[in-house]
């Protein structure tokens, strides 16, 4: 945590609640989302949407309560990283963070690509590839001037997002109403079809789950938070648990609206429905209020890769005279910036699918291996698990290890080849670091300046 949020006596002054903490988490999951992604799901799952999502939640919450007992034992930033590195081992826990280090590095790629797809849906006329290289160049000269838009706008950008939300939630039931009338808002074929595959059902899961992502980033504020012990859990399972009940009920009610899982252009589904259910003036805001989500996350994404980058570099995990460079006039670290700028550049080579299920196995390998910490922190009877019972200390982490396998297991076949060749790369960089495992690899520091 920076050193300038800091009071005077040298520690970090513990003002949020609560729901100020919840708040943050769920600004930082981007609700609206649902809708960048529905196209593909409804896609992959067969029109089985709210039932993806369903799976995706029961997997999250469990990883939730694991979540919310090693943020209780280890009050620090670090997050996975420095759960399984303290409860299981540092060359693991050095694995886990650069399974991590896919999630941070790769998301600004995904969200630039949703945004660019629901542009060039909008305006047919200017490449796709247009839109994106916009994107990603505006993000970039705005992050390495140092403008922190992001943070300034999260409270407003969460209200229009609710909004647009729940205005796109009574459209779908209005139209649904007027063409099939009351009855039609009632119905289980958006989570079951006979005729399908449930199978089909948990490879929309695998993808559903990336719009979860980020309800454990919230760990990083514990040193601000009132009672952490008692809050940061609650908050953590919360956030959870709000934003899968927005994503069941918006993806229901969008799937009534638009029963088929066919779209002309399945990255920008969304804006089509939109204009079905509200018209044109409505698929205007919603295409707005869309854009505007995806850049203000698009730039805290970048922000949060540079500044992982940065701290690896800082503490010599990554070459120092790279990654820990600081521009001596902006104050950021620039060539981390570029670098995941360039990065982003790869999907003009990739679609939505791919790029989530490659961001997703990173995350449901972090994701598992935070259950399993609570159970190496069990079985190693670690004194603050005394208290724990065999229920929250091993048999709900144990369950959420099988869940996040079965969804890593059911994610795109390439995305699970670029993953096994990232954790490759991971090992053969901490061989060389560990001089062949003979030695402990060096460990990050996020609450260094």
């Amino acid at each position: 945590m920076d050193a300038d949020i800091r009071d005077g006596q040298g520690h970090l002054k513990r003002t949020l609640g609560l729901w100020a903490v919840v708040l943050f988490g769920l600004a930082y999951m981007t609700p609206m989302i649902v809708y960048g992604t529905f196209g593909i799901l409804s896609e992959v799952s067969h029109g089985m949407v709210p039932t993806a999502y369903l799976i995706a939640l029961c997997a999250v919450l469990l990883t939730a309560v694991s979540y919310g007992k090693m943020a209780y034992i280890f009050p620090v930033a670090g997050s996975a990283y420095t759960y399984a590195r303290k409860s299981i081992g540092p060359s693991v826990g050095f694995m886990v963070g650069w399974a991590v280090l896919l999630d941070y590095f790769f998301l600004p790629m995904v969200i630039w690509l949703i945004g660019a797809a629901y542009l060039g849906e909008a305006f047919p006329a200017v490449p796709t590839q247009v839109w994106l290289i916009g994107f990603i160049f505006i993000t970039t000269v705005i992050n390495i001037i140092g403008i922190a838009f992001a943070s300034k706008v999260n409270f407003v950008l969460m209200v229009m997002q609710a909004l647009i939300v729940a205005a796109f939630i009574l459209l779908c039931i209005h139209y649904v109403s007027a063409s099939q009338g009351a009855g039609g808002l009632v119905s289980a074929r958006p989570f079951f079809n006979a005729e399908v595959s449930f199978s089909f059902a948990f490879a929309g899961a695998a993808i559903a789950a990336y719009s979860f992502l980020g309800f454990d980033a919230v760990t990083t504020l514990t040193e601000e938070t009132i009672d952490p012990k008692r809050n940061m859990p609650r908050a953590i399972f919360l956030i959870a648990l709000i934003g899968g009940a927005i994503f069941v009920t918006a993806a229901y009610f969008a799937q009534l609206a638009h029963p088929e899982t066919t779209f002309e252009n399945v990255s920008a589904a969304a804006f089509v429905i939109a204009a079905r259910i509200g018209g044109d003036i409505f698929a205007a805001v919603f295409l707005i209020g869309l854009v505007v989500a995806q850049f203000a996350s698009g730039l805290a994404a970048q922000t949060s890769v540079g500044r992982l980058l940065y701290a690896m570099g800082r503490d010599s995990v990554l070459p120092r005279s790279v990654f820990g460079y600081i521009h001596p006039r902006f104050n950021t670290p620039v060539y981390n910036l570029i670098l995941a700028s360039l990065v982003g550049l790869m999907a003009l080579y990739l679609d939505v699918a791919t790029s989530t299920s490659f961001i997703n196995f990173g995350a449901f390998l972090a994701f598992t291996f935070v259950n399993l910490s609570v159970i190496a922190l069990v079985l190693k009877k670690h004194e603050a698990m005394r208290d724990t019972g065999a229920l929250t200390g091993l048999v709900v982490p144990a369950l959420g290890v099988a869940f996040n396998l079965y969804l890593l297991v059911s994610l795109d076949t390439k995305a699970i080849t670029l993953g096994c060749i990232w954790l490759a790369l991971g090992a053969a960089y901490l061989a060389y670091l560990t001089r062949g495992f003979s030695r402990r690899p060096p460990e990050v520091s996020f609450n260094a300046a």
